[in-house]
């Protein structure tokens, strides 16, 4: 918009109650002065970038405006990491409905998808929606430290997990005290690398886990084979809402202690009573593995 748009639009817009915010050349918000959405640059003016918000609903809801500015940048980084890695197969490790792998597709990432995910009512899901993607392929099973079968409690929603629920867990959620079992196989990721790579040209691996406590196991379950990875994904408990699962200081050191270095943690889930996070996300990199010159 041109200063001489400007001098003539601005007393027209303002009669009708409409308030015009530039953002930089080019780049205005128009709105409604009823009600009007606060604008907040992010960063220097280089980087072009501004947040849009109501700031009384923001006040009101911070646990969840924080949770998914967290994932937004959290899907952000993903894929700045798969650029900067050269990652072509995506081991997707819990996959539930497909959650994970559709958002790397929305993101523009074309590569191989393997999604493992063990509830029957799940898998006859995820095979739905990856029907008509022939790179993105799923396995009606678990990953773990051993090939085998095993009791899994499932609950409605994302929650499933070979751990029973912890009493804070059930106090946290309802859906954990809703759950059933149910017969499900396990296999050694170092048993099933080799089909899942098939065809691949040069595979470069990022391994994402979603377990509900079993990463670990999942990450044993690799072996030797471990090295191949070249970044992972894994949700670390803070406060753990299943018996048995392992803290984040732990998961954090059996990684680390195998070659991976943290890239970035994002909350996942937040106690709200006591503003405790519950779980992070953290993005791991083999640093020898980065592939392109940095910005």
């Amino acid at each position: 918009m041109t200063s001489a748009r400007r001098r003539i639009l601005g007393p027209l817009l303002a009669r009708a109650g409409v308030d015009v915010t530039r953002l930089e050349d080019g780049a205005y918000v128009v709105q409604r002065r009823e009600r009007p959405l606060a604008v907040q640059r992010v960063g220097p003016p280089r980087l072009r970038t501004h947040v849009v918000a109501d700031r009384r609903t923001v006040r009101k809801q911070m646990n969840g405006y924080q949770n998914q500015l967290g994932a937004h940048l959290g899907e952000e980084h993903l894929s700045w990491v798969f650029r900067e890695l050269g990652i072509n197969v995506v081991l997707d490790v819990g996959a539930n409905e497909g959650q994970f792998a559709t958002r790397l597709r929305r993101a523009g990432y074309r590569g191989r998808i393997v999604s493992y995910e063990p509830v029957r009512y799940l898998v006859d899901l995820l095979r739905e929606h990856a029907a008509a993607d022939p790179e993105w392929l799923v396995e009606d099973c678990a990953l773990g430290d051993v090939d085998g079968t095993a009791e899994i409690n499932v609950t409605p929603g994302k929650l499933s997990s070979l751990l029973p629920a912890s009493d804070f867990g059930k106090a946290w959620s309802d859906k954990l005290r809703e759950s059933h079992t149910e017969t499900i196989r396990i296999r050694r990721l170092d048993q099933v690398l080799d089909d899942a790579v098939a065809g691949v040209a040069a595979p470069r691996v990022f391994l994402k886990m979603d377990t509900q406590g079993y990463d670990l196991a999942t990450v044993r379950g690799a072996g030797d084979r471990l090295g191949e990875v070249l970044g992972l994904q894994s949700e670390v408990s803070c406060v753990p809402i299943y018996d048995g699962m392992p803290r984040m200081t732990e998961q954090l050191d059996t990684y680390e202690a195998a070659g991976f270095a943290i890239s970035a943690m994002f909350p996942v889930s937040r106690h709200r009573p006591t503003l405790r996070v519950i779980e992070f996300d953290v993005v791991m990199v083999r640093p020898d593995a980065v592939t392109r010159d940095h910005d």
